[in-house]
Parts: C-alpha cells; sequence; structure tokens
C-alpha cells in the first residue's frame, strides 16, 4: 500500500509527463498566437519534450521558455520567410490556373514547378525547427543545415510529414484536440528525428561529471 501513494510510483510519473504535455500545448498555442513566433514557439516545444518529457530533465516550463527565448531572433525571421513564401506561391497557383482556364501550357509548367518548390518547402518546414531547438545557427545556415539534413535523410523527413498530416487530421476531425496533438505529434516525431541528430553529434570528450555538462541529448 505505501508504494501505492509513493510519487515516484509509473502510475503518478505517467501521469505527471501527461500533465506537463498538456502544460507545454497551452502555452504553445498562446506562444503561436502572435503567428510570426510559431517557429520559436515550436522549436521550443520540441526541446521541451524531448529534454523533460523523453530525457526527463528539468521543469517543464521552465525549459519551453529558456528555448523560447533562445530561438525567438531567428525562429521569427524563418517563420516570416516561410509566410512570405506560402503568400507567393499562392498568388502564383492562382495565376498558373487562371491559365489553365485559358488553355495555356504555361500554365501546366508553372503548376508543376510550384508543385516541386511545394514539396521541397514541406520538407524543409518538417524539420527546421527541431534543428534549431537544437543546433546554433543563423537563418541562412538554418536553412541550408536543414535542406541537406532533411534530404539527405528522406525516409525519416517523410515520415515526419506523414505523422504531422495524421496529426492534422486528427484536428480538423475533432477541435477540441488542439489542447494536447500538438505536443504529441511534437513528441511521436522526436523518435524519428532525434536518430537524425545523433549523427550530428560531437563525440563527449568525457563523462558529464568530468565536463560538467550534462549532455542529455546523447542518451
Amino acid at each position: 500500500m505505501g508504494n501505492l501513494f509513493n510519487l515516484d510510483n509509473g502510475f503518478f510519473s505517467f501521469m505527471g509527463k501527461v500533465w506537463d504535455i498538456i502544460v507545454l500545448n497551452l502555452i504553445w498555442l498562446i506562444c503561436c498566437l502572435p503567428i510570426v513566433t510559431i517557429g520559436p514557439a515550436t522549436s521550443a516545444l520540441y526541446y521541451a519534450m524531448v529534454k523533460v518529457i523523453r530525457r526527463e530533465r528539468g521543469y517543464a516550463i521552465k525549459e519551453y521558455f529558456h528555448s523560447f527565448k533562445d530561438n525567438l531572433k531567428v525562429g521569427t525571421l524563418s517563420t516570416l520567410v516561410f509566410l512570405v513564401l506560402a503568400w507567393i506561391l499562392y498568388v502564383d497557383y492562382n495565376y498558373a490556373q487562371a491559365l489553365m482556364k485559358d488553355g495555356s501550357k504555361m500554365g501546366t509548367i508553372l503548376i508543376s514547378a510550384f508543385n516541386g518548390i511545394s514539396i521541397i518547402a514541406a520538407g524543409i518546414l518538417a524539420m527546421i525547427f527541431p534543428v534549431l531547438s537544437r543546433f546554433t545557427l543563423g537563418v541562412r545556415g538554418l536553412f541550408k543545415t536543414t535542406f541537406l539534413m532533411a534530404f539527405k535523410h528522406i525516409f525519416t523527413t517523410i515520415g515526419v510529414i506523414v505523422i504531422i498530416a495524421v496529426c492534422g487530421l486528427a484536428l480538423y476531425i475533432v477541435i477540441p484536440a488542439i489542447l494536447f496533438v500538438p505536443a504529441v505529434c511534437c513528441l511521436i516525431c522526436s523518435f524519428l528525428i532525434e536518430k537524425v541528430f545523433k549523427k550530428y553529434m560531437p563525440e563527449p570528450e568525457g563523462t558529464p561529471e568530468e565536463t560538467g555538462k550534462d549532455q542529455w541529448y546523447l542518451e
């Protein structure tokens, strides 16, 4: 009976993680409201989900805002790049469709080109904010690194896109799921993404006791 009410037992540990996931998801929703901060908000969510929920290091809220603050500038600028690209593609798609209706072959060519650009953008978008959460890069370096990483590990990228699409469909069907699905989606994606990240992390020079650093991301 004593173990039943022990806060360190499996049940209370699991419920604590469930609570942290819900809290992190709500904070993410709030931080996404300005729209342009979706990038740093998502980067912080991924960081906290891996470090706190999976590696059991630190405190959910503290780790979230630590990452959010560190990546605010680069994450916001990256978000703006995607928003501008989305607007350009939207306008150009409409223009290409109008050409197709007029019987112009140029419309078909443009649609094909825009589809190719959209596929590349989707691959980068699926990986860029997790990359930002782990590596210190400027905007140009972030896009270059993510592009190379995403298409070098194309099957991982496809897997992440599929997971995001399924979660997006779940949100479309059950709107209240917005309260926890984004965080769960982030957590599931991390099982694929972390395998890729480990290939790019430098080998530890010593034990945590020797270096004084908690290299939780290598576990």
